[in-house]
């Protein structure tokens, strides 16, 4: 059974599932109707984050361009341009173990390719929600549903897992940012030309 998270959040990931080290993050969202004639692309992305909440190089920002991290320890499976469908529209596969231990937190976030020139924003997506599920079993053990508390915002940071007393956890953040995967990049110390 899976725990379902609110806004603010944190859950305890390993602790309870022990010898738990391979998961999968999946994200999901729907688009509503509008008529702006532009299709939506929404992207996810990670951030593998140090002690500072800041990455510690470019390979650091793991997205459908630079789809591994962590050596080999973050995988993301691939861009979807469209979000049709039931079921997760992008997954990142995880192992916990192998993730190097200068990296305290991997944060999860969803992006509106182009927003600004498409007009776009979160206040046209709908149902957009993360999960964590074990990649052994399929067994869904976390899921944060995101609400529609966004307007004008073309990023949110959805959450992260952190590191904490030799266990990995999971917060459940929601936080939504005008400016886009540019202004993201640039909060998580990467220098964007």
């Amino acid at each position: 059974m899976a725990i379902s998270l609110s806004k603010g959040q944190k859950v305890d990931l390993t602790k309870s599932n022990p010898g738990l080290t391979n998961v999968v993050v999946g994200l999901g969202w729907d688009t509503n109707k509008y008529d702006g004639g532009n299709d939506f692309d929404l992207d996810s992305s990670v951030f593998l984050l140090g002690e500072n909440g800041k990455v510690t190089n470019e390979t650091d920002f793991v997205f459908y361009n630079n789809p591994q991290g962590a050596n080999g320890a973050v995988v993301h499976n691939g861009d979807n341009r469209t979000g049709a469908g039931d079921g997760d529209d992008e997954q990142v596969n995880i192992n916990l173990t192998a993730i190097p231990a200068n990296i305290q937190r991997v944060t999860f976030t969803i992006t509106i390719h182009d927003a600004a020139a498409r007009n776009q924003n979160f206040g046209q997506v709908s149902n957009a929600y993360a999960r964590i599920f074990n990649e052994a079993t399929g067994e869904e053990l976390i899921r944060y549903d995101l609400g529609e508390d966004f307007s004008i915002e073309t990023a949110v940071v959805v959450g992260e897992l952190y590191r904490h007393n030799g266990e990995w956890k999971f917060s459940a953040i929601g936080s939504g940012y005008q400016g886009g995967l540019a202004a993201l990049a640039t909060d998580f110390g990467l220098s964007v030309g």
